[in-house]
């Protein structure tokens, strides 16, 4: 260990290092500052990541030198670098703490133009220590006594604004209708307008009255987004009601208070969804910020049961290369590394989370969502494509149910359109349109 000079972050690279079963090993993006080397900005990056900082310390003893981060691995026509940080620098089941020295200071550094977490490989032994989702898949079954998926889920339109009134007329259109899910959109809390406790207590009639009628089990994504002992207290009104799920905006409340809602459910015997709203603040510009991917990552091992990921055919930001990738990391329990792209990752016993496609879709797109998802484990949520029918609601769920008909059928949505009249006014509308 070199303890004279001050500039010692190359203490912190180590490229014949090979990585411990047990290491958490990250995998970044960087533009470098143009008066620093490649090397001193890899191992400044491990350097402040973990046990380092400006200069050597005289509190440094070789036993604390041995936890630092390690700059293993970098390629510098790709500007990424791995680092390898040993377990014991991580408090299990802590993710504030994880993403305060993965994704802290070093965002903040002279020597960084910009940097990305692409994604961290997350250790069994330190998987060990998180409750991971408590239904997932399971949920389609559990609550709603289905076989497989997809399961329909819509927004109420306009996102906000509505009565409790309005909302619960629109919610029994939709159920009645063959909907699953009746969601509150990100901004919609306790405003003046809608009070959380009346919409609860409301909708639990019309879910009621819905499920009668209908013979299916119909269930509501309720938000709860509030300060957190609120948000507890909400919940507990959403279980009081009779009601398996609630929604939570998962970046806006922070991963402290998703850890807090989730070791709720237990005892409570739901699941969660959430939206992730505020996201593409820092996932969005693939040079700077967070992964998309690796926030995703982060919601399956902390346990939230849905996430919202991209349609890649409607109005929100989703390549179907991204898409497919969490899909792939919230349903399957190994995953493979792609350079650059994503680590190798397995998940030990944590169970699947359900992938929601949200953002612009309407009955003309949704085969070809279903399509590029594969899979009946997942959610379809369609708000303005089922309300902006030219029949309303409940003519504009149907054309929906019968569009993912079609898909299941393996028929075109033309066909289906035959001899079904609200699918046929739906396609009068939109067609295929792709909102952008």
């Amino acid at each position: 260990m070199v303890k004279e000079k001050i500039e010692w972050y190359h203490d912190f690279i180590d490229r014949k290092y090979s990585p411990k079963k047990d290491d958490l090993i990250a995998l970044y993006y960087f533009d470098k500052s143009e008066e620093v080397s490649v090397d001193d900005t890899i191992g400044r990056l491990a350097s402040e990541s973990s046990i380092g900082t400006w200069t050597t310390l005289e509190t440094l003893d070789n036993r604390i030198y041995d936890m630092r981060g390690r700059a293993f691995w970098n390629d510098e026509h790709l500007n990424l670098v791995k680092i390898a940080y040993p377990l014991i620098l991580w408090e299990q089941d802590n993710v504030p703490q994880l993403m305060s020295g993965i994704a802290g200071n070093i965002f903040g550094m002279k020597a960084i133009k910009n940097l990305r977490l692409i994604d961290a490989t997350l250790p069994l032994e330190y998987i060990k220590g998180s409750k991971g989702p408590y239904m997932g898949v399971e949920a389609i079954q559990k609550i709603f006594k289905k076989k497989e998926g997809p399961l329909l889920a819509c927004v109420p339109k306009p996102k906000v604004g509505l009565t409790v009134e309005q909302h619960c007329e629109i919610a029994w259109d939709f159920w009645s209708a063959g909907g699953d899910l009746v969601k509150d959109d990100e901004n919609l809390t306790s405003q003046s307008f809608n009070i959380f406790e009346k919409r609860v207590e409301q909708m639990a009639k019309t879910r009621d009255k819905a499920e009668n009628e209908t013979g299916e089990m119909k269930d509501a994504l309720i938000n709860v987004t509030a300060e957190t002992y609120e948000m507890e207290n909400r919940v507990k009104v959403i279980h009081d009601h009779g009601f398996k799920y609630f929604m939570v905006d998962v970046v806006t409340t922070g991963f402290a208070s998703v850890q807090t809602l989730r070791n709720l459910v237990d005892d409570l015997d739901m699941a969660i969804h959430a939206h992730r709203a505020m996201h593409a603040t820092f996932t969005k510009h693939y040079t700077h910020g967070i992964s998309m991917y690796f926030l995703a990552k982060l919601m399956r091992l902390i346990g939230v049961d849905n996430i919202h990921i991209g349609t890649v055919v409607g109005k929100l930001d989703s390549p179907k290369e991204d898409v497919l990738d969490m899909r792939d990391l919230l349903l399957n329990q190994e995953i493979s590394e792609d350079k650059g792209r994503r680590l190798a990752q397995s998940w030990g016993n944590l169970k699947p989370t359900l992938p929601v496609a949200s953002g612009g879709l309407h009955p003309g797109v949704l085969p070809e969502v279903l399509t590029v998802y594969g899979t009946t484990d997942m959610i379809l949520q369609v708000g303005g494509g089922i309300h902006g029918h030219p029949e309303g609601t409940y003519s504009g769920t149907k054309a929906t149910v019968q569009a993912i008909d079609a898909w299941r059928e393996g028929i075109s949505l033309e066909e289906k359109a035959k001899s079904h009249s609200e699918l046929q006014k739906a396609l009068e509308k939109w067609g295929y349109l792709k909102p952008v």
